[in-house]
């Protein structure tokens, strides 16, 4: 396994279960002894970014806040997992940079599905006109083109996502193999194989 620090960033819209799927990771990742840190958007947001809007350069800044953060964990051999919608290629593109390991978890659902789940109302309110600027209805979401996984979590139950990061981060030796779980290496060549025909991974 490497002996270093990385990022796991996770994007995607309001409701698509960023922040969901990355405690659960974070909860294997402690039992496997790793040395972890989560950094969840609305918890920045009262904290490091207070103060911001959400104006594009707000949200920009607040980003980069986050992505400096990730990357100064990351080298000081800790796994930072980021959930926060980062809306924008570009700035995901200069976060990217500052590591030298960046796995990027792009965790998709239709607009459709994200209204009907709508756990916090913030759809419903943006569609009145009650929220200005919210992504997804009246500012863009620019959605990752080559993302190191993709989640739909649409389709997917949480578990079956789970295993598809966590299978991901073993594969690519970031993480330790959960005991008794060791791949022989023609089986990992397989099973790569297939997720890159499914543009599960990249």
């Amino acid at each position: 396994m490497a002996n270093q620090g990385f990022t796991l960033w996770f994007t995607g819209l309001s409701g698509a279960g960023k922040t969901t799927l990355a405690k659960r990771i974070q909860r294997i990742l402690v039992t496997r002894g790793v040395n972890v840190e989560m950094l969840d958007g609305d918890v920045v947001r009262t904290n490091l970014s207070k103060g911001l809007g959400f104006s594009k350069e707000d949200r920009d800044t607040n980003i980069r806040r986050i992505g400096f953060v990730a990357s100064l964990l990351a080298r000081n051999d800790t796994v930072c997992i980021a959930a926060a919608i980062s809306p924008y290629r570009e700035v995901r593109r200069e976060v990217r940079e500052l590591h030298q390991t960046f796995i990027e978890v792009y965790t998709h659902a239709s607009l459709d599905e994200l209204e009907s789940r709508d756990v916090k109302g913030l759809y419903k309110k943006a569609r009145a006109g009650e929220i200005k600027g919210f992504t997804g209805v009246d500012d863009p979401y620019e959605a990752p083109e080559n993302p190191e996984v993709f989640i739909d979590s649409e389709k997917e139950s949480i578990d079956e996502s789970l295993d598809k990061v966590i299978r991901y981060l073993e594969l690519k030796g970031h993480i330790p193999a959960a005991p008794g779980e060791d791949i022989p290496a023609d089986e990992e060549e397989k099973i790569l194989g297939r997720l890159k025909e499914l543009d599960f991974i990249s």
